[in-house]
């Protein structure tokens, strides 16, 4: 099984192609996580409100159990700066929440920045690339078979009329030649169909 053909301009353009599919399947993989990284940015403001929020929690919970070491009223103090505490946790886990729904945000879309132009550039190079390695070792094995020049001969004959203007045709024509078992017309009739994809005799 052949991955390039032999002919070189051929091999070249099929080269390049691939050289071009990996760089915008690359192309897009960078992309992808720029944005992710741009996105998570957006997550600062709530590490933000996290980190101010765990601080008043954690200050106004000290103060609380400072003010219950007051005598008589320690208790009362004690009371509406817990439950301010208990406001500023929420604060913290607000800050959090808004972190992971900005995280699934960047993952979603990143995600999707990867696998649609990934699957399209995958949908527009690889079946035709795999088309012609199906195609080169069917006529590969064509030619390698008996009486495989022959049927080489009659596909280079009912294709493109242009590929065999470009020789010089026997006395009678190609189909005359072929059809009186003519074995250099024979031979050139299958060249020009192995080399119409890109093989070499």
């Amino acid at each position: 099984m052949r991955f390039y053909a032999q002919t070189p301009a051929r091999r070249n353009r099929q080269v390049l192609v691939d050289l071009i599919a990996v760089a915008l399947i690359g192309a897009a993989v960078w992309v992808a996580f720029a944005v992710r990284e741009a996105i998570l940015l957006l997550a600062e403001p709530g590490r933000k409100v996290e980190s101010a929020g765990n601080s008043l929690a954690e200050d106004l919970g000290n103060a609380g159990e400072a003010a219950s070491n007051v005598p008589l009223i320690g208790d009362i103090l004690k009371k509406p700066l817990q439950s301010a505490a208990g406001a500023g946790a929420g604060f913290a886990d607000a800050g959090v929440s808004f972190q992971e729904t900005v995280s699934q945000v960047a993952n979603v879309v990143t995600t999707a920045l990867i696998l649609i132009p990934v699957l399209l550039i995958l949908l527009l190079w690889l079946p035709p690339r795999l088309l012609w390695i199906r195609r080169s070792s069917t006529l590969r094995r064509l030619s390698e078979a008996p009486g495989g020049a022959d049927l080489l001969a009659l596909r280079a004959l009912t294709g493109p009329p242009g590929a065999l203007a470009q020789f010089p045709a026997p006395p009678g024509g190609w189909a005359d030649a072929w059809r009186q078992g003519d074995g250099q017309a024979i031979a050139d009739l299958s060249a020009i169909a192995l080399n119409r994809i890109g093989l070499q005799p």
